[in-house]
């Protein structure tokens, strides 16, 4: 099945990614993770919740640990253009017979909750309080440097019915994976702040979370990360890498944090701003599409991931199947 042709219009403007809210069993082992070995920024802390930003973001958060039961996924959540794209967005999903809700959200402004067309969770916003910019503050540069969150992937039961519904509010496709012998999608990346992915959907049981991803400075952070887990506790929560991504050229590291949400810790992947770019084209078989170099993915990378409160995922019903490690 052919790509869906960039929807260059869309009914309201989605700048880009935002903030994950993760449900977490236990506050101060995520807190010793999140914060003392990777190196995200505490800008508030309760008894129920840990919000934290990266080294180069001024909005309040782009992480937020709320204390809970279970490890789940609470919301994914994007950045509107203005104001008035959240009204346009509201009635948009309302129209489609999504649920709509304006929430109460700490930090932020009016924000819509409502939801994909899987029932994923996701919420819109426009304000969120700025902070003091602390980029060269080089002191709090400290385990693998975050600078920014950059993504979310996400496992779906149809990748194709994926990409056309996120198509119809203006992602862009940069790069997929098509099974040759159904012709359907087996993974696709799609943005809209002009990098590679700001969401991207894997075929699986879906939908669940993959993965957040978070950008930082250089592959040399990425290998002082493998040290620094090596030697406090955190070996076995490497799962994947380092290595090289065909898909979007990205140096990476997939980890597991103390509830088993996979971060994946990324760097130098492309500019995608021109709205004519062509999206590139990888056959599922290719052993460099998933890993350039480095070993292949194992099949917990395949079958692993975070469910969304209250959702229960479904089975895809496709039977190809990726390179997967021994």
């Amino acid at each position: 099945m052919p790509i869906p042709a960039p929807n260059l219009y869309p009914p309201f403007n989605i700048l880009r990614l935002s903030h994950v809210v993760f449900g977490v069993k236990d506050l101060s082992a995520s807190r010793r993770f999140y914060v003392d070995t990777l190196g995200l920024q505490v800008t508030d802390e309760t008894d129920s919740a840990i919000y934290l930003r990266a080294l180069e973001e001024r909005g309040h958060h782009c992480l937020v640990l709320s204390k809970t039961d279970k490890s789940d996924v609470q919301s994914l959540s994007f950045k509107v253009f203005s104001e008035d794209e959240l009204d346009k967005a509201h009635d948009w999903f309302k129209q489609k017979g999504h649920p709509v809700e304006w929430v109460e959200r700490d930090y932020q402004g009016r924000t819509l909750a409502t939801v994909d067309n899987f029932g994923m969770p996701i919420e819109f916003y426009f304000q969120m309080d700025r902070l003091a910019p602390i980029h060269q503050k080089y002191e709090l540069y400290k385990g693998v440097k975050p600078l920014r969150i950059d993504h979310f992937n996400c496992f779906s039961s149809s990748v194709d019915e994926s990409v056309a519904f996120y198509n119809e509010i203006g992602f862009r496709v940069t790069e997929y994976t098509e099974d040759e012998e159904s012709g359907k999608l087996w993974a696709a990346w799609t943005h809209r702040k002009g990098g590679v992915h700001d969401i991207a959907f894997t075929n699986g049981l879906g939908p669940r979370l993959h993965h957040t991803a978070f950008w930082v400075p250089t592959p040399l952070n990425i290998i002082d990360l493998c040290d620094l887990m090596a030697t406090t506790g955190y070996v076995s929560n490497i799962e994947r890498g380092p290595g090289r991504h065909g898909i979007s050229n990205a140096f990476f590291l997939y980890i597991l944090d103390p509830d088993g949400h996979r971060i994946e810790i990324y760097c130098s992947d492309y500019q995608t701003v021109d709205p004519d770019l062509e999206a590139i084209k990888w056959d599922l078989k290719d052993p460099q599409r998933q890993t350039l170099w480095g070993a292949p993915a194992p099949r917990s990378w395949f079958e692993h991931g975070s469910l969304f409160e209250d959702l229960e995922p479904k089975q895809s019903d496709m039977a190809a199947s990726p390179i997967i490690a021994p």
